[in-house]
């Protein structure tokens, strides 16, 4: 594992709660059904009901699409300003001696989500809770309830790192790209173009590999599968270390698993296409595949 410091058991964190420098964060996010006649694909609603039904112990919650993501843009959870995070991450207590272990609800991606942002922002010290809340709960771990108690404030300074996130002018580019390898995280079926899309039009980014995240996680703990079989799925489509690789799914959140265990398989050129499909798929001047 190329970043043993990104990833963190429950066991590891029942043993450092409670610890100062330690910060622990539910970043869960639910995506419901849209009103009849919404061209959005779906509400973003901020975990914060399970939150105050159940957390770990002394953890802050982070609400994605509310505090940390671009608000002049119909397209949600696409990456703000670097002074509106450096704001949210201190007002959260996030400073730079934090130890920051980040968890969600019901699948990983969520927290993966905040790691890849993070990372972007030059903060290393983040640890994504493998099998996160509900591994936590499975086993019988302390929790508490009611709302955030918070973290007392911090000053939070970036040193933002080119390349982490890219546009759709990049990604139409890197279709001609032999170097690069474009990879979606969303089920076969939305990559084939085989069932409707909630985003738009269906089918993929012209070229583009499938490595669907939800392969990448054991369906019983919901925590990530061996490394060895995440390498295996990789190469098998073709995505190897020599090659950079764009990420994309439908809003940028799922496939930051596939790039976090990229990232632990030791890859080193790697990108979200930010906008995904939630983007992609309404511009009709993109050329879209289907099978």
């Amino acid at each position: 594992m190329r970043d043993p410091q990104a990833l963190m058991s429950t066991e590891q964190l029942a043993k450092l709660l409670g610890q100062p420098s330690v910060r622990v964060y539910d970043c869960t996010t639910y995506l419901e059904t849209p009103p009849p006649g919404s061209d959005d694909p779906y509400v973003a609603v901020p975990g914060r009901r399970t939150y105050e039904e159940a957390h770990i112990p002394g953890a802050d919650f982070l609400d994605l699409q509310g505090e940390f993501s671009d608000a002049t843009t119909r397209l949600r959870f696409m990456m703000p300003a670097t002074a509106q995070l450096e704001t949210a991450f201190g007002r959260h207590g996030l400073g730079a001696d934090s130890r920051v272990v980040l968890y969600s609800i019901g699948t990983m991606m969520w927290a993966t989500r905040f790691w890849w942002m993070l990372r972007s922002l030059g903060f290393d010290q983040a640890a994504v809770l493998d099998g996160g809340f509900d591994k936590w709960m499975a086993e019988g771990q302390p929790t508490e309830s009611g709302p955030a108690r918070g973290y007392p404030p911090a000053t939070f300074k970036a040193a933002p790192r080119p390349g982490f996130f890219v546009d759709k002018r990049a990604v139409l580019a890197a279709t001609k790209e032999r170097g690069t390898v474009i990879v979606n995280a969303l089920g076969p079926q939305f990559h084939k173009g085989l069932d409707p899309s909630r985003y738009g039009r269906p089918g993929r980014v012209p070229g583009s590999v499938n490595v669907p995240a939800a392969t990448l996680v054991n369906a019983a703990g919901k925590d990530f599968t061996a490394l060895v079989d995440a390498e295996a799925k990789f190469a098998a489509q073709g995505v190897t270390r020599d090659k950079r690789v764009i990420c994309y799914c439908g809003g940028g959140i799922s496939a930051t698993i596939d790039l976090f265990l990229l990232h632990q398989l030791g890859h080193a050129a790697l990108t979200l296409y930010d906008g995904s499909m939630g983007e992609w798929a309404k511009d009709p001047s993109l050329p879209i595949e289907t099978d």
